[in-house]
This record gives C-alpha cells, sequence and structure tokens, in this order.
C-alpha cells in the first residue's frame, strides 16, 4: 500500500472524534487506506445488494451487528443510516467508534453536517499526489504519464484504448455555421 499523507489526519481525527467520515471520488483510496491502517475495525461494503437491504429494511438491527469499532464503506448508498449513528454514538460516547467511507455528493456531505454535527471528522480524498508517487518510488518522464498511469491508475484502465486515441479538433465557425444569432 502507498503511504499516504493523509493518514496521520485520520489517526487524529479517530482520537477526537466518535466518526470519522472519509469523502472523495472513486478509486480516490479511501477504503485502502481505512481497512488499511484499521484491521481491527470490523468492515462492511454497502455496496453489497445483500448488507444494503438489511441496512434498509432494519437500520437498528443492521447496526446492532457491529458493536465494536466499524467501518461502513460507500455510506452514501443507505443514507438514512446516519440517524441511527448519531443516536448510536450519543450513548456510548466513544471516540472512534465509526469510521464511514463515501463518494463525493452534495447530498450526503449535507446529509452528514447536519445528522453528526460536532460528532465527525471529515477527511477530503484526492488521487495520489506526485509526492506521495514519488515517495513510494514511483516516477513518470512527463505530467501526462503521470494522469494516465499516477494518479487515476484504476479508473483510467476503464477508459477504452479508443478514447485515448481521439483528438479533438476545434474549427473556427462562421456565422453561418450556426444559423442566425
Amino acid at each position: 500500500m502507498i503511504a499516504r499523507r493523509i493518514q496521520e489526519e485520520l489517526f487524529a481525527q479517530l482520537a477526537e472524534f466518535p466518526v470519522v467520515t472519509a469523502l472523495g471520488p472513486r478509486q480516490a483510496g479511501k477504503t485502502t487506506l481505512v481497512r488499511g491502517v484499521l484491521p481491527e475495525y470490523a468492515y462492511v461494503s454497502l455496496e453489497d445488494p445483500e448488507n444494503r437491504a438489511i441496512a434498509e429494511e432494519d437500520p437498528r438491527a443492521f447496526l446492532k451487528r457491529f458493536s465494536g469499532k466499524t467501518i461502513l464503506d460507500e455510506i452514501q448508498r443507505v443514507p438514512h443510516l446516519l440517524s441511527y449513528i448519531q443516536g448510536i454514538v450519543h450513548e456510548e460516547n466513544e471516540v472512534g467508534r465509526f469510521v464511514l467511507t463515501a463518494s463525493h455528493q452534495l447530498e450526503l456531505r449535507e446529509a452528514v453536517g447536519q445528522s453528526l454535527a460536532g460528532r465527525t471528522g471529515i477527511l477530503h480524498f484526492l488521487p495520489f499526489s506526485i509526492g506521495e508517487l514519488e515517495a513510494a518510488g514511483i516516477r513518470f518522464d512527463s505530467f501526462e504519464a503521470y494522469l494516465l498511469q499516477g494518479f487515476c491508475r484504476v479508473s483510467m484502465i476503464r477508459i477504452n484504448a479508443r478514447a485515448l486515441r481521439m483528438r479533438v479538433t476545434i474549427r473556427p465557425m462562421s456565422r453561418g455555421t450556426l444559423g442566425s444569432w
């Protein structure tokens, strides 16, 4: 696992807040980091249809399955769990009880801010920085190589080769090309 600079802040927030929420784009390394540095935490993915169905149907019973420190991955899939988490952390008053991961979504950020106000630290994840890559011994010859092979390596694999070879040509247009303005 490539060391992330945000790891120190994760540990600091776990020592201060009952909940830490890791927000960021897909493939930014949220799940990899929290699972890698918190092996003692129970882990549940809300991407899993079975877990999601149980969480949606009976949130209390779902959360009772996790009596200790827990990572809830992809919380944006079941945002109403936030109210139940608020109740648990209010009763237990234990720092570092939950780590939530989520892709950036304005509605979720607002929900976290309202339901868990004062009870959660928020970490904003981005793809690897050049410094993080270089510290891991990963270097590229050009900025384009960092873009295509470094920061978003996993995301870029999903782009088909044809899209990478496409070139966009911008041609000047005359007024007649678009009709009357």
